[in-house]
């Protein structure tokens, strides 16, 4: 009996270890009390529940004194700002959600969509037909699979359900195809790119898988695919 519950609580360890972080679903939300815009960013300092905290986000009209959220938020730490020649200590980065306040129109919301928007319950299921070719896998044979396909170039395509741009020199995407299961995490695959891509489109990509991959700053990830290329 011993013997079992110590099995059992070294498999809970890995699974932990395993699990990405942050995660996914992370929102901020708070006041804006500085706003910079740069060419492609715009940088909040917002005040929140937890203190005050920078925030980047793709460049957008956000004023002064709005309430913001930040969607699909990911902590960086000592992260330098080349443009505005600066370090900050903490900063998060996301997509932007709903602003009210000051931003605000004649109803006094304002509302900007942007990519990264998480897929949310109420949207269709996903279905989309495997990608073609020797080195074509679903999402859920990539995930499965991955100590074998480690290290090897692979296809995969799928639905962007998330996509985060220019974190770390690279964008994030995260791909579904209706393959594997939410419960054992093999529905979802990450993928890093050079290229551009958008929510709800549906690409191809090719790319390296690499496991158990942790670029530092809460960025571990057990499986994933690296420096692919989009079409």
């Amino acid at each position: 009996m011993k013997i079992l519950l110590a099995v059992g609580l070294l498999v809970a360890a890995t699974a932990v270890q395993s699990a990405p972080s942050p995660a996914a679903a992370s929102v901020v939300k708070g006041l804006v009390l500085e706003v910079q815009d740069v060419e492609s960013y715009t940088y909040l300092r917002l005040k929140t529940q937890n203190g005050e905290t920078w925030a980047a986000v793709n460049r957008a009209p956000v004023v002064k004194g709005a309430q913001v959220s930040i969607d699909n938020a990911m902590v960086m730490t000592n992260f330098e700002s080349k443009t505005l020649k600066k370090t900050f200590p903490s900063i998060v980065f996301g997509t932007l959600g709903a602003a009210t306040g000051k931003a605000g129109a004649a109803s006094g919301t304002s509302t900007w969509t942007t990519i990264g928007s998480s897929q949310t319950k109420a949207s269709p299921a996903i279905k989309v037909v495997k990608a073609s070719g020797t080195n074509a896998h679903t999402v859920e044979e990539i995930v499965t699979n991955a100590a074998k396909l480690k290290d090897k170039t692979v296809s995969v395509r799928g639905q962007v359900v998330k996509y985060n741009a220019g974190i770390m020199g690279k964008n994030w995407v995260h791909l579904r195809d209706g393959t594997g299961s939410a419960n054992a995490g093999s529905d979802d695959i990450l993928v890093t790119t050079r290229n551009e891509t958008k929510t709800g489109s549906t690409v191809t990509a090719q790319g390296t898988v690499r496991t158990n991959k942790d670029f530092g700053a809460g960025y571990a990830f057990a499986v994933m695919i690296e420096d692919a290329a989009l079409r």
